[in-house]
């Protein structure tokens, strides 16, 4: 990653004048990803579906050694995505990072979930980041360096039920990363997988099926109680990419909980089916 000029006696950082692109910047997870680059010193594409959202969070930033901008993005347009990467390479010359964070969570009793909603999730959760690698990982192929991170979730490394849909979706996106990252390690790129535990975002309260409650559904599992704060999520994350991290699971409840589920796979089986009745009943579905 390129470091820009600092005058004498400043610090300077991996990302300084690093150019990044992050999906699903408008909100959550992809907004503080966007603050913690920019006050890193990267030059940051902020792109949402929601440009007004996107340009909020960019009004926002202040004064901060890099700079961003808000584009309007919607990652199941393949096509719009290759536009988008090959305009910052266009543009910079490069493309040091790449954030495929947009994201969509949909929870309630597998069998109300209908065909045109499964493909929603399938569209932006999987090809959503598969557009991203494949706009991304050709121009870093050809610089021999650059970083692909995928947001995916616990949920990618365990499975419940209530959450059928977005657990498919995140093993997915989890699968994709381990495997490119295999063979992205010869051509000097690096990938990393995100894997919180509920983090404090508009996701908490997204949609849902026969009443679903994600809030209460995602503060029940993995002994987690209190969200995680996506401001710490996305430092943590850029301590990943700088570590070359293959997965970031936070918080210490979660890894606790995975490391159990590959222990024990079949106790864990058991007690996720527990809490899956639980919460049936707590939430009368």
């Amino acid at each position: 990653m390129r470091r820009r000029a600092r005058r004498s006696g400043q610090e300077t950082t991996r990302f300084d004048g690093a150019t990044a692109v992050v999906t699903g910047g408008g909100s959550g997870i992809g907004a503080a990803l966007t603050r913690a680059l920019v006050a890193a010193g990267a030059d940051v594409a902020c792109t949402d579906r929601d440009l007004d959202a996107a340009r909020h969070v960019v009004e926002g930033l202040g004064s901060a050694p890099g700079s961003a901008r808000a584009v309007r993005l919607d990652v199941t347009d393949g096509e719009a995505v290759r536009h988008l990467v090959d305009d910052v390479v266009s543009t910079s010359g490069r493309l040091d990072l790449m954030f495929n964070n947009a994201g969509m969570a949909l929870g309630g009793n597998t069998e109300l979930l209908t065909a045109d909603q499964w493909d929603a999730i399938i569209d932006v959760n999987i090809r959503g980041v598969v557009h991203g690698v494949t706009a991304a990982y050709p121009h870093m192929i050809r610089q021999h360096s650059g970083h692909i991170v995928n947001t995916a979730s616990m949920a990618g490394l365990t499975a419940a039920g209530l959450m059928t849909s977005y657990v498919m979706t995140k093993h997915a996106v989890v699968g994709l990363t381990l495997a490119l990252r295999s063979e992205a390690a010869a051509h000097g790129v690096g990938v990393t997988a995100l894997c919180p535990a509920a983090v404090e975002t508009p996701l908490l309260d997204g949609e849902g099926v026969g009443g679903f409650d994600g809030r209460t559904f995602y503060l029940s599992g993995q002994g987690v109680r209190t969200a995680y704060g996506a401001d710490r999520l996305a430092a943590e994350a850029l301590v990943a990419v700088e570590r070359d991290k293959a997965l970031l699971v936070v918080p210490a409840q979660a890894r606790a909980a995975w490391r159990f589920s590959r222990i024990a796979p079949t106790t864990m089986q058991r007690m996720t089916a527990r809490f899956v009745a639980q919460q049936r009943q707590r939430q009368g579905l």
